[in-house]
């Protein structure tokens, strides 16, 4: 385990920067994965690994802070070796407050690195968009061959609870996925509040809330597993759930305006999902019920 020094933020105006950094590499010794390198800058860490169900590493990722706000840069980096078997989650939902008045961005980048036969589960808390946030978030998924993957992207925007609304602001939002150096899944959200984009019946349709899980490997990639597809979408209700499979990649959507019933659908498709891809049941965090 290593700690890197803090970098020096730079200033407080246009170009106001907070860089938080964390790097990690997951390798399998004898049955069980565990998590061979550390290293970390600003607000970033790790608790310990937990082994809730043998040899699968499980990993919380903490943001101390608990929100971003104007400068602050996330970069998370995770390496999993081959054979080893890892799942990484959050303690609790991500915040992306308002921005400053010199409209200063602010986000998270995370780079997902899988050797051969390697398997790692992304799957974080949502992600709550603030009025007025100049939020980034960008998700890199590398896998090598007979490598995988599962993981989401659920975000909110605005605080319905609270009566707050997203009509101001920003949201850039990124998913790519590749295997083999073959770029299979890449999208894109450039969305800016109370714009035809987000009021649009082709567009977010005026709801708030919105996620992707994304899974990706061999069983996937021959033909599309018409079982699964046929148990996501019988138990998934429509419309606010689609169910798709391109190119070995499967995905699931929400698209509405409770960030409850997303979750839950979400946890419903990756207990699903993770049997026949993983070839264990699904093994919840305990953080998820705390």
């Amino acid at each position: 385990m290593s700690v890197t020094p803090s970098l020096t933020p730079l200033g407080y105006g246009a170009d106001r920067l907070w860089l938080a950094e964390l790097d990690i590499k997951l390798v399998p010794i004898a049955d069980k994965t565990h998590l061979k390198q550390l290293a970390f800058t600003g607000p970033l860490r790790i608790q310990r690994p937990f082994y809730p169900e043998g040899g699968v590493c499980h990993l919380y990722v903490l943001h101390p802070p608990g929100g971003l706000v104007s400068g602050d840069q996330l970069k998370i980096q995770a390496f999993c070796a081959a054979n080893s078997q890892s799942l990484l989650t959050t303690p609790s939902a991500g915040k992306i407050y308002g921005r400053d008045s010199d409209g200063v961005a602010q986000g998270q980048r995370v780079r997902l690195q899988l050797a051969n036969n390697a398997e790692c589960e992304w799957l974080p808390q949502e992600t709550l968009i603030f009025r007025d946030a100049n939020a980034l978030l960008d998700t890199q998924i590398e896998l090598d061959t007979e490598a995988r993957f599962i993981g989401w992207d659920l975000v909110c925007l605005g605080r319905p609870a609270a009566g707050e609304v997203f009509n101001k602001g920003r949201l850039d939002q990124r998913i790519r996925l590749w295997r083999n150096g073959r770029l299979l899944f890449n999208e894109r959200l450039q969305l800016t509040a109370d714009s035809e984009l987000q009021h649009s019946r082709v567009g977010l349709a005026d709801q708030c809330v919105f996620g992707t899980l994304v899974a990706s490997g061999p069983e996937l990639d021959a033909a599309p597993q018409t079982e699964l597809l046929n148990a996501l979408r019988s138990c998934l209700p429509s419309p606010v759930f689609t169910v798709t499979q391109r190119l070995g990649v499967l995905l699931v959507r929400y698209l509405g305006n409770d960030m409850n019933q997303c979750r839950a659908g979400m946890w419903q498709a990756w207990s699903l999902t993770r049997p026949v891809l993983l070839g264990r049941p699904a093994c919840i965090p305990r953080i998820w019920h705390t």
